[in-house]
């Protein structure tokens, strides 16, 4: 055994320790695939800059700075918990979803209900946005809006896009099983690669896809058609099946493109 190695830490590790250490590694890995494009995120790049100046300040002698530091962390830290504390009670709910998945609705009827909504509005030409989060908050789009809660149903979709309910315009979000809130209205893509063809409702889904992983349904009112819209992409849907498929594809895609948004299909 080389000398350097028998005098460091491995030389008396056991296996608890490697044990120990892969279940620490496990918790901060799923940590940050928790708060993985939310605001959180950049919080908490900016909570570890400050870490590190702290340590430099102490080590260096930069006394003021030190002192700083050190008084300001204890309210940074109850600062943050108000902050973002939405985003934690998402994470830690997304945390418990593994022991109760069982019991929630499957992932299929979900999003079975929402393509039979999304053909019956296209079909009556009604024009609709349907955002389903995925692993990017949309917290702060949905600031403002109509807060629902309510769980996933087609007949709920379709009257609460029907030009008589109050709350038709903007997009609805859904998160995991439940329609969270309505009349969510999206930024504009500014885009002048997108073809004059397509209207605001087009130009809002491009504009969220852009700067987020959220996957996006339009239902154009003036045609009757359905567009699915992901990473600044538009995707002309022909019926539910091709929409079935392109919504698992879309779900399970691991990383977003940052690609010029084109249109992938006529």
């Amino acid at each position: 055994m080389p000398s350097w190695l028998a005098d460091s830490a491995f030389a008396t590790a056991t296996w608890v320790d490697v044990f120990d250490i892969c279940i620490l590694a496990w918790l901060i890995y799923r940590g940050l695939l928790l708060i993985r494009g939310t605001r959180a995120l950049l919080s908490l790049v900016g909570l570890l800059i400050a870490t590190l100046l702290y340590g430099i300040s102490g080590y260096v002698g930069l006394n003021a700075l030190h002192w700083l530091l050190d008084n300001l962390f204890v309210y940074a830290f109850l600062g943050l918990l108000i902050l973002f504390q939405e985003d934690i009670r998402r994470a830690l709910a997304r945390a418990g979803g593994v022991f109760t998945r069982s019991s929630m609705p499957s992932e299929a009827a979900r999003v079975e209900s929402v393509i039979q909504a999304v053909f019956v509005l296209a079909e009556r030409k009604i024009g609709a946005i349907v955002v389903m989060e995925r692993s990017g908050s949309l917290e702060a789009y949905v600031e403002g809006s109509q807060r629902l809660d309510a769980r996933i149903s087609s007949e709920l979709i379709q009257s609460i896009f029907h030009p008589t309910s109050p709350i038709h315009d903007g997009a609805i979000v859904i998160r995991n099983d439940r329609i969270v809130a309505a009349g969510v209205f999206l930024p504009l893509s500014l885009s002048k690669d997108l073809s004059k063809a397509f209207g605001t409702r087009h130009r809002a889904a491009i504009g969220l896809s852009d700067a987020t992983d959220a996957l996006v349904l339009v239902v154009s009112e003036e045609r009757g058609t359905v567009t699915l819209v992901q990473d600044g992409k538009l995707t002309a849907i022909v019926d539910s099946n091709d929409l079935r498929q392109a919504i698992s594809v879309g779900l399970d895609a691991p990383e977003r493109s940052n690609d010029t948004p084109e249109e992938t299909a006529s």
